[in-house]
């Protein structure tokens, strides 16, 4: 079977002339359009319809227009798309910043790129050095050669991939990859379509690790995931799939660490909705606010979460990472904000309305607090490294079964 060379440049190109023509174009058409109609009635009365004829001739004109730049774009797009397919080109993920820029797409888009530009969708896979692995045991033993039975799994939040997890190393010297390594695990790096529905990513990551378990070059003894925003809505997604194997994935996951996670929502996510509808009322703002109805399925998971349709499994070790700008949650700045994009009770699935210390969806999970860090700190954070020592070493049971409940900044147990 001969494999794909993947999405060229000249793909991304196509898509954005088709994005030139239908969201630039379309969006100064309509608000054109709508100030002129406007302008032409308010003066219409006055004038007694003398006004229709000029008003007429614009329209014609300024149609005529954009029609013309549409039907350019659509053909400049449909021919670059041609030469994409006969693979002419550099690859679009051949550089580090290739790799971002389509990340960043499909977590905008990427609901639809898997329906109408599918080279373009980001398949969820195991990564190593920016590509993809095969699930197959060759393959996995020369990606991953000092492999252990122990496997944790890290997937990134909404339009990255899996370099976010390489935040910081220049300044810190070192990844969560490489602690969790010193810690006798195997850190597995996946890449995801973040801009498809929880649904659809939770069902593609279990298929996904139930055949990495079955190609793992030895036996795999524990699994852990962490997950970064809405990475640990999407691994709290593939827990709750239904599978009839006699020893299924999740009886091997031990750990669950999820870093500034919106289990119950992301105000930012629903601001949107809200600024579309707002853009909305005017006709002059029309358009603008179908650009943000252009979001993905995946960005309006976001705005809700997962509540309780994805219930905490049972055997399983929760890990809840939380962050705030301010040194104290309770501060006004760090109660309403958060991390910017979630805010604490939400990082600790506690419901709208409850305080961050109610346990909400994970009563016996384990919380660290970083106080004046952001969202993205969490990607790679001095405490997080210590937390992973105690959560995923020797002793980690005993030793995450002494903490208790704290939220200045050290581990701390909830109860």
């Amino acid at each position: 079977m001969t494999v794909s060379p993947g999405p060229r440049l000249l793909d991304a190109a196509a898509l954005l002339a088709a994005v030139a023509d239908e969201v630039v174009v379309g969006t100064v058409r309509d608000t054109h359009l709508a100030w002129a109609d406007r302008v032409h009635g308010a003066v219409r009365r006055p004038a007694h319809g003398a006004s229709r004829v000029p008003e007429l001739v614009h329209r014609g004109i300024a149609g005529s227009v954009y029609a013309g730049l549409g039907v350019g774009l659509r053909a400049v797009s449909r021919g670059l798309g041609a030469l994409a397919e006969r693979d002419l080109g550099p690859g679009l993920e051949d550089t580090p910043r290739g790799r971002l820029v389509n990340a960043a797409v499909n977590g905008m888009i990427g609901d639809r790129l898997a329906r109408e530009r599918p080279r373009l969708a980001v398949p969820l896979a195991v990564r190593r050095d920016g590509r993809d692995v095969p699930l197959r045991t060759d393959a996995l033993e020369t990606a991953f050669p000092s492999a252990t039975g122990r496997v944790a799994l890290l997937l990134h939040g909404w339009s990255e991939d899996e370099s976010a997890f390489d935040r910081h190393r220049d300044r810190l010297r070192t990844t969560y990859a490489d602690t969790l390594a010193e810690l006798g695990w195997t850190p597995v790096l996946l890449r995801a379509n973040s801009g498809l529905s929880l649904r659809e990513n939770g069902v593609a990551l279990a298929a996904l690790v139930e055949d990495l378990v079955g190609a793992w070059p030895v036996p795999v003894e524990r699994l852990a995931f962490i997950g970064h925003s809405m990475g640990g809505l999407v691994v709290r997604a593939a827990g709750a799939v239904a599978t009839d194997a006699d020893e299924p994935w999740t009886d091997l996951l031990t750990n669950v660490i999820t870093l500034g996670t919106p289990h119950f929502g992301a105000p930012l996510a629903g601001g949107v909705g809200r600024g579309s509808r707002a853009l909305g009322r005017l006709p002059e703002s029309a358009a603008f606010g179908r650009i943000l109805d252009q979001r993905s399925v995946g960005v309006l998971d976001l705005v809700a979460g997962l509540g309780d349709e994805a219930p905490a499994l049972p055997h399983v070790r929760y890990h809840l990472v939380s962050a705030t700008l301010s040194r104290s949650p309770h501060h006004p700045v760090g109660w309403v904000l958060g991390d910017l994009l979630v805010r604490q009770p939400s990082a600790y699935g506690a419901s709208p309305g409850r305080s961050y210390s109610h346990p909400g969806l994970f009563p016996d999970a384990d919380r660290l607090h970083l106080p004046r860090a952001g969202h993205f700190d969490l990607l790679n954070h001095p405490r997080v490294h210590r937390a992973l020592r105690v959560w995923l070493g020797e002793t980690a049971e005993s030793a995450v079964g002494e903490q208790r409940p704290d939220t200045r900044g050290s581990t701390a147990r909830s109860g």
